[in-house]
């Protein structure tokens, strides 16, 4: 079961024959993290040319990993390609915050949903933990760069996991949705 990528194994090879075309254009790291979450979530639930998506798969509202890539260097230079979502209401004075926390971290006040987007699932655990820091107060924007700084280093160059970075530091929110007032 063999998928091309270097001898890397996917359980699910040869199941789905239309993921394995649409997989066959795949190249790289987009790849790669595809088989990574069918051996730990299963099989997406969605696939197209440029986007693979799993919805409600373990802690996660939805995960897509992106075909196109977007360079980005913080903390440290990366592709961003993997989008996870989770329910979670963000208050609106908190947007530029997160603006310049993390470019790669959107809020979404009508759906209700905050979205990190890296190269792995660990930073986005660390993104959505950081960016419930600054909105609870236990963080600024300045220190919570800091610490992705710092819990990035510790994870990537020594292979160190934060309590940042297997789960999250905050209960689950449900009802987030703000579909805001009408005028007319």
């Amino acid at each position: 079961m063999n998928n091309g990528l270097d001898g890397y194994k996917c359980q699910y090879s040869g199941i789905n024959p239309v993921l394995d075309r649409i997989l066959e254009r795949w190249t790289g790291e987009p790849k790669k993290t595809v088989y990574l979450l069918i051996n730990k979530y299963g099989l997406p639930n969605d696939a197209s040319w440029t986007k693979i998506t799993w919805y409600n798969n373990g802690p996660w509202k939805r995960t897509v990993v992106h075909l196109r890539t977007v360079p980005h260097n913080t903390p440290t230079p990366h592709l961003d390609y993997l989008a996870q979502t989770i329910d979670y209401r963000v208050p609106v004075q908190f947007f530029g915050d997160l603006a310049r926390f993390d470019g790669s971290l959107y809020p979404d006040r009508t759906a209700g949903e905050a979205t990190a987007k890296c190269d792995q699932e660990a930073a986005n655990f660390m993104a959505l933990n950081l960016m419930n820091d600054i909105i609870t107060g236990k963080r600024t924007v300045e220190d919570a760069r800091h610490a992705a700084v710092e819990i990035e280093k510790a994870f990537r160059l020594k292979g160190q996991s934060s309590p940042y970075t297997t789960g999250f530091l905050f209960q689950k929110q449900f009802h987030t949705a703000d579909p805001d007032v009408a005028y007319f």
